[in-house]
């Protein structure tokens, strides 16, 4: 078996619907009760998920953006480019990684509200990171870009918009 297919066969990964691929390692047991959240949530929330998340090369997480914050951890691989286009019309990247020394990080924090994608590597290998976000993920929580909406806020940057969205 291929060595890629088989740390996802290991780490029994499935298929992300923005790109990828992943698997929920802890969910809190302790809930935040909708009185104790910002209006954005639609009811109780897990204190705080982490999943493990893989992309290989050509693959990408395509732009989508959270109700609350999400810590990207590097945690071995090929590193990764996490582009960010922000509210106000800026846009950033941040390389995770394991060479603080080249500009890589270990862990990157994303605020809520900011439309984020990845891009893993280019030619062969392979990015393995973790994601933890609190309050904790629900899916009803998440928005995945549509190419048009994203190409009418960000106009300069239709050449990443184009890469990491699919509709």
């Amino acid at each position: 078996m291929h060595p890629i297919r088989s740390l996802i066969t290991a780490l029994e990964l499935q298929p992300h619907p923005e790109g990828g691929w992943y698997r929920e390692v802890f969910r809190s047991a302790d809930r935040f009760a909708p009185s104790a959240l910002p209006e954005r949530y639609l009811g109780s929330r897990s204190c705080v998920t982490s999943i493990y998340f893989l992309l290989r090369s050509g693959e990408v997480s395509r732009f989508h953006r959270l109700r609350s914050d999400e810590l990207w951890h590097f945690y071995e691989g090929v590193p990764l480019t996490l582009h960010l286009l922000h509210p106000d019309g800026t846009y950033g990247s941040v390389c995770l990684g394991k060479d603080p020394r080249k500009g890589e990080q270990y862990v990157v924090a994303v605020p809520r509200g900011i439309w984020m994608g990845a891009e893993g590597p280019q030619k062969r290998g392979y990015s393995l990171v973790g994601c933890t976000v609190a309050p904790g993920f629900d899916f009803t929580d998440f928005d995945l870009a549509r190419r048009d909406e994203l190409l009418a806020m960000y106009p300069a940057r239709s050449d990443i918009i184009g890469r990491l969205t699919t509709r």
